[in-house]
């Protein structure tokens, strides 16, 4: 998974002015804490923490904090309603020895031969929850559909990684295809033709 450096600047807490002032410099309040690290309340650029806002991809974070620094992950962030501008970030301390929960993008590649006999392709995931290492986190997770026929679906459970587990329960759909009424004709089809030979 992808580094990518935030830096912060330190704030102080308590007032409501000072929390809308940092925003009015084009800031957002922030927070970075766990794995032992001091709750500590800083401000990031706007449009820098939109690179990580604005993806479908998870990053590891390298904060730095006026010269201090931290390996973190991004959680939650509140937006405004209206504006949908962001007005609060947290972000999560870890560990690089120690295993972490991320969510990430499911990439489907191939032709499923159920598409081809005129199925239709469903995907009900864009984004699975895994736990490894951060040096084990992949940017995304690769399903391949190529095998995929009418009537059959591909699960959380059916998937296989290396060094990773997913999170999400087995159970979990992540694509199927679909029978269409172009997929019931051309059965149809072969089945007129077969009992015609």
């Amino acid at each position: 998974m992808k580094h990518l450096t935030i830096n912060g600047s330190k704030r102080t807490i308590g007032r409501k002015a000072d929390v809308r002032a940092t925003r009015k410099e084009g800031k957002v309040p922030c927070v970075v804490y766990g794995n032992g690290v001091e709750n500590t309340p800083f401000a990031v650029d706007e449009k820098e923490l939109k690179t990580l806002t604005n993806t479908p991809y998870c990053h590891i974070v390298d904060l730095d904090i006026e010269g201090k620094k931290c390996t973190s992950l991004l959680g939650e962030v509140q937006y405004h309603p209206v504006t949908d501008r962001a007005l609060h970030a947290d972000f999560l301390a870890v560990d690089a020895k120690k295993p972490v929960v991320v969510e990430v993008p499911v990439i489907i590649t191939g032709n499923s031969v159920g598409v081809k006999a005129g199925g239709k392709l469903q995907v009900s995931r864009r984004k699975l929850r895994i736990s490894g290492l951060l040096e084990n986190l992949p940017d995304d997770l690769t399903v391949d559909v190529t095998p995929l026929a009418i009537g059959k679906r591909i699960t959380a459970g059916d998937l296989k990684f290396d060094n990773i587990t997913i999170v999400n329960p087995k159970a979990t759909i992540i694509v199927s295809c679909l029978s269409t009424r172009n997929a019931v004709a051309a059965t149809e089809t072969e089945s007129t033709e077969a009992a015609a030979e």
